[in-house]
């Protein structure tokens, strides 16, 4: 089960008070005092692990709760802590609190954590009260209270490629067979219902996350076909692949469905209309895919992609265009943009050492 938002309550432990003692030994006529102070309550912590794909390991463990600190000892012991209560969440989860709606924090890496829920200050015993004029005091503080809070876990999937595009356009066979993830496949819309995640390898050492983004409709920006939950997961991505299916089951245009889907993306958050974008005409042993790829490349002043998952056409073309798109991504804004306008990589890192040279010779 994929989970993608959970409300929890975090209560951190309370401190443990402190302790009224006096020494009594043998041969000390005059202990004094020997109160311990209380143990710190548990805090309650929220830790982003990578070994976690969902927020389903805690829909049902609705109420997290920190260890009590216990009370001070004499002989001038401290009461032992309370445990943390220590949540693990996917990373790309974001912390919110629900009464004021303020965000705690963004997980976005492995390690990452917060303590949404700080255990109580344990009380003093009555050792610290003690003074030159107060020796044998009798006055003890107890522990503080752990805070309490209303916590809303939301999961905004983070992959390097997002597969996007209308339903029944093929993203999850595309997904299957790039990768080792079985997705849910049948031959009719909206079978994925939830994203899927696959790490698709491109070599010995190199590999990217591709995530499966279920299809989107006109309307989603507004939640139309729950367009909320499916797009949350989009804006994380480093680069989109979207795909067209060049003969639609609904008998709607090809090209109007790919103009729709990037409207979607620029209502619901402007930027993602900027985000790098890899256009491919799925299905290409249609006789209907060259028409519509000719149509694209018109339109988009770029040849795109015709691929088949189904065959196998065009998918290495597609995944070397991928690595070449994240390489490109990392390096800097410069070499980005060259890519973008559909050069290839050699060209790129040609154009960008041309500009470092005319910039040298000019100084």
């Amino acid at each position: 089960m994929f989970v993608d938002r959970v409300t929890i309550y975090c209560q951190a432990g309370d401190g443990g008070s402190g302790c009224m003692a006096f020494r009594r030994e043998a041969r000390v006529p005059r202990g004094g005092p020997s109160g311990g102070d209380g143990g710190k309550g548990g805090d309650v912590i929220i830790l982003a692990d990578e070994n976690v794909s969902s927020l389903s390991n805690i829909v049902g463990h609705k109420h997290w709760r920190g260890g009590r600190g216990e009370h001070g000892l004499g002989s001038l012991m401290t009461g032992k802590g309370g445990e943390d209560a220590v949540i693990l969440v996917p990373p790309g989860t974001l912390v919110l609190d629900t009464d004021s709606g303020f965000l705690l924090r963004d997980l976005a890496r492995d390690g990452d954590s917060v303590v949404v829920a700080k255990g109580g200050r344990g009380g003093y015993g009555n050792k610290r009260f003690a003074t030159s004029t107060n020796r044998a005091p009798r006055q003890v503080e107890k522990g503080e209270a752990g805070q309490a809070r209303n916590v809303a876990l939301e999961l905004k999937l983070i992959a390097d490629v997002g597969l996007i595009g209308k339903p029944n356009a093929g993203k999850s066979t595309l997904l299957s067979r790039l990768s080792r993830a079985h997705p849910e496949i049948a031959d009719y819309p909206f079978t994925t219902k939830y994203p899927n995640l696959g790490l698709v390898r491109t070599g010995y050492d190199q590999q990217f996350v591709m995530a499966d983004i279920p299809g989107l409709i006109e309307g989603a920006h507004a939640g139309s076909g729950l367009g909320h939950e499916f797009l949350k997961h989009v804006e994380r991505t480093k680069i989109l692949v979207h795909l067209i299916e060049p003969a639609p089951t609904d008998g709607s245009d090809p090209l109007d469905n790919f103009r729709k889907i990037r409207e979607e993306l620029r209502l619901y958050e402007p930027t993602l209309a900027d985000r790098r974008e890899i256009v491919c005409v799925t299905k290409c042993e249609l006789s209907e895919a060259d028409e519509v790829g000719q149509l694209l490349d018109e339109e988009l002043g770029t040849p795109v992609l015709r691929i088949s998952a189904v065959t196998g056409k065009g998918l290495p073309q597609l995944i070397a265009t991928i690595q070449r798109e994240l390489e490109a991504n990392e390096a800097g804004p410069e070499e980005s943009a060259l890519v973008g306008r559909g050069e290839s990589a050699a060209t790129a890192n040609a154009a960008a050492s041309n500009t470092k040279n005319k910039t040298d010779g000019s100084v």
